[in-house]
């Protein structure tokens, strides 16, 4: 088993390179520099002269070729430097830290809702298959699942913020906190859930809504084997069959969605946290992206590639522990 994760790891490691060398590459190709657009957004009477220009692109070294400031970015990384803003005059490792809890806040409480309704709802499914109900549900989940984020986000501001002014329920319209001033932790923390409950229902709704069907849909296919035919013959109840039987050969691919998982984590949603105005990674790399920002666009990548790397090791190592046919080996 050691063997083998070395060996994963050091192929991560070069996929880890090639990976940051491509979207450095292709981020270095996109129309405009983190200077023109910043000159572009500066009043005209105000604007650098050429000679300035260049200054400033010799300090943040965009004079030179991509391909080698790439190998300076990457022999910076290895020295745990990540650089340093452009646009916002901070590290990057700065930037990052601030932003990790409000996308965690979003990101853990939307998976860990997302996987505390959708195995009952497919479990449920699956148990009632054919029946009124399951196809009740079956309905509501499509629903739910063709229905856009972005209508979805507007449509709740609509519905709770606009709509319900000055009632009960009136819920906060953007933002992480209200800015009470001198509030203790318990009023800030009610704060901030009341101004993530909109954001994590739309974080939370589509994947529900795909993840309770794959489940229903694996143990649709489990429930036809000759050993749950055989399991039901010995006198096994229903609940017993379900459950320890069939759900249990289903978490292989569960298992990969798990791992596939965890990038979203510190990942975010670029449309909720843009909507909602939530201060997270999403909307940082979505900004980063629009002020060429590169070594915060750079940081965040090589963030996410190390999430998913270590989201399949992660996948692998599981599989194992549920199934022991699986060898590590």
């Amino acid at each position: 088993m050691i063997h083998h994760l070395l060996r994963r790891l050091a192929l991560g490691l070069v996929t880890l390179v090639l990976i940051s060398f491509v979207v450095y590459g292709l981020i270095r190709s996109i129309p405009g520099t983190p200077l023109t657009v910043a000159v572009a957004q500066t009043d005209p009477s105000r604007r650098l002269n050429p000679a300035d220009l260049e200054r400033m692109k010799a300090a943040y070294g965009l004079d030179k070729p991509w391909h080698e400031a790439y190998f300076v970015w990457l022999g910076n990384v290895l020295r745990g430097d990540l650089g340093r803003s452009i646009s916002r005059k901070a590290p990057v490792t700065q930037l990052i830290g601030e932003r990790i809890g409000p996308t965690l806040a979003l990101s853990a409480g939307s998976l860990l809702i997302t996987w505390a309704l959708s195995i009952p709802l497919g479990l449920y499914a699956a148990a009632r298959s054919g029946s009124a109900d399951e196809r009740g549900v079956s309905l509501v989940l499509y629903m739910l699942y063709s229905v856009p984020t972005f209508v979805a986000a507007l449509a709740l501001q609509l519905v709770f913020s606009v709509w319900s002014e000055g009632k009960p329920w009136e819920l906060p319209l953007f933002g992480m906190t209200s800015g009470l001033p001198h509030a203790s932790t318990a009023a800030w923390l009610a704060d901030v859930a009341r101004h993530a409950i909109l954001p994590l229902v739309c974080m939370t709704y589509v994947s529900l809504a795909w993840y309770s069907r794959f489940i229903n849909t694996n143990l649709q296919e489990v429930l036809r084997q000759d050993y749950i035919r055989t399991a039901r013959a010995k006198g096994a109840g229903p609940v017993r069959v379900l459950v320890h039987h069939a759900f249990r050969n289903t978490l292989i691919p569960l298992v990969t969605l798990l791992g596939l998982s965890l990038p979203a984590l510190l990942g975010g949603s670029v449309i909720v946290e843009q909507i909602f105005t939530w201060p997270g990674m999403g909307r940082l790399f979505f900004e980063s992206l629009r002020e060429r920002d590169y070594p915060t666009i750079m940081g965040l990548t090589l963030l996410f590639s190390m999430l998913t790397l270590a989201g399949q090791l992660l996948a692998d190592v599981l599989y194992a522990w549920v199934d022991p046919r699986v060898s590590m080996e």
